[in-house]
């Protein structure tokens, strides 16, 4: 874990009427790639009959041409993508996931992580419940099953999981013949809903991939709320709304969402520069150049520049063409993939003092190699700023971070961070400015402050479930 990895992305598509819904998930799923590369999946709805395609790999080798030919046309369909953040990388892994019981058929897609995930798994392990993957999605789609067995509709199911689901969860799933999109009370992750001018409905993690698919966003979806689609028309259940404090992760505004999305009235690209505006004023700098790291370093960057009045310079060139099927190289060759993946301009840097504007620092090595690549390019000083405050403690909501003993913020002071990743001077921002990113005080910052919106849970490594799969076989 050299640095942070994605979320998952959840796209939704629902009309009256039959329309080429795989084909409105594929673009919207490449609109929402940044938030999962390790696999994805499709699920269509044909009146009540259910297809799908889902593998590990970018969107580009899973969904081809080929097998979007499959797929026919439907009035519902679903698509994920997918960075696991609880359970490994393997295809049962691959959502949305697929359910067929008593009542009928469920297919959900989930972005987020229980906190309560290991407990809900024993409890539902011990009442008989079979597993077939080692994501917290399909402890979902059990709860929900399950209570589907007694209750009156879907959305009634789905209410009734809700009593029992801690944490972040924002979830669009299907029925024969309905689509329901939920967000967990305090809101954690991003959902939204828009509409096409043909009268579609979309639901997806990011207002970016509303747009690539010609959606006009009409709102986010809000904390606790049920959003029911039928040919009965749209039924909001707010059951669940107020009863917890909203919790919208803060690091969406820093590194996950796209920038051009807008999370809960908030411009991501706005946060961004705030961001970098506060750094300029929080730690200074003397210097003649400020470049952002690619992608998410970048409009920081540009707010640095603006509020300190040091001119902006493209860097850092990112190849834009690597994706998971890029071959690492073997030991003995001792490439630094660093070098492959982002190319200094020396132009811009040869001889001048800079300042580097990155969003997070995570274990430190990569910080470590960006910093050598720009001494190599004649940089004369490296001021790094860091567009989020230090991590210090553990994310049980969906972000990669399971352990202290990864970050090296918990290991050295500032000073000595600088000098472990070879940069003159290092700045990150203030905890205490946070609130001027998310434009409210109502948000989550626990893998900085430490302040938790639920319980510890028991549990926390990432493979949690894999750990213990391997523990019972041993036995």
């Amino acid at each position: 874990m050299s640095s942070l990895h994605e979320e998952c992305g959840v796209f939704g598509v629902f009309s009256d009427k039959p329309v080429n819904a795989a084909n409105l998930v594929y673009f919207g799923l490449y609109a929402l790639q940044h938030r999962g590369q390790e696999s994805c999946g499709i699920v269509v709805n044909d009146d009540g009959v259910f297809s799908s395609h889902k593998d590990l790999g970018l969107v580009s080798e899973v969904v081809t041409s080929d097998a979007l030919k499959k797929f026919p046309m439907g009035s519902m369909a679903l698509g994920h993508v997918r960075y696991g953040t609880t359970g490994g990388t393997n295809r049962n892994n691959c959502q949305p996931i697929e359910i067929n019981h008593q009542k009928g058929k469920m297919a959900l897609a989930h972005n987020g992580n229980l906190s309560n995930a290991y407990q809900l798994r024993n409890s539902l392990e011990l009442s008989g419940a079979i597993f077939h993957s080692t994501s917290d999605t399909e402890i979902i789609a059990y709860i929900v099953t399950k209570e589907r067995l007694t209750a009156p509709s879907i959305e009634e199911a789905v209410s009734r999981a809700m009593n029992s689901l801690e944490g972040a969860y924002s979830l669009c799933l299907m029925s024969s013949a309905k689509m329901i999109a939920v967000r967990d009370p305090h809101g954690f992750r991003p959902l939204c809903y828009g509409q096409r001018e043909d009268g579609t409905y979309i639901v997806s993690s990011e207002s970016c991939a509303l747009r690539a698919v010609g959606a006009k966003y009409i709102r986010d979806i809000e904390p606790g709320e049920i959003l029911v689609f039928s040919r009965d028309g749209i039924i909001s259940r707010k059951e669940h709304c107020g009863k917890k404090e909203k919790k919208t992760c803060v690091f969406e505004y820093i590194y996950f969402a796209r920038p051009d999305s807008v999370i809960d009235g908030v411009s991501v690209h706005g946060a961004r520069l705030r961001a970098g505006r506060i750094l300029a004023k929080a730690h200074p700098a003397e210097a003649d150049i400020v470049i952002g790291v690619p992608d998410s370093g970048l409009d920081a960057a540009l707010g640095f520049s603006a509020e300190s009045g040091i001119p902006y310079g493209i860097g850092l060139i990112k190849n834009k063409y690597i994706g998971r099927t890029f071959i690492s190289p073997t030991q003995s060759e001792r490439l630094d993939q660093t070098k492959i993946k982002l190319s200094p301009v020396e132009e811009t840097v040869k001889g001048k003092r800079v300042v580097l504007i990155d969003d997070s620092i995570v274990r430190g090595t990569t910080s470590m190699r960006i910093v050598k690549l720009l001494r190599e390019a004649g940089a004369k000083e490296i001021h790094m700023r860091i567009s989020s405050p230090p991590f210090l403690f553990p994310c049980y909501y969906g972000t990669d971070i399971d352990s202290k003993e990864k970050l090296i913020a918990c290991k050295y002071s500032v000073e000595e961070t600088a000098k472990q990743i070879g940069a003159d001077t290092l700045g990150y921002l203030p905890l205490e400015e946070l609130h001027t990113l998310a434009g409210c005080e109502s948000f989550c910052s626990a893998c900085f402050s430490g302040k938790y919106a639920t319980e510890i849970p028991e549990n926390t490594s990432k493979n949690r479930f894999e750990r213990k799969l391997s523990e019972i076989s041993k036995k």
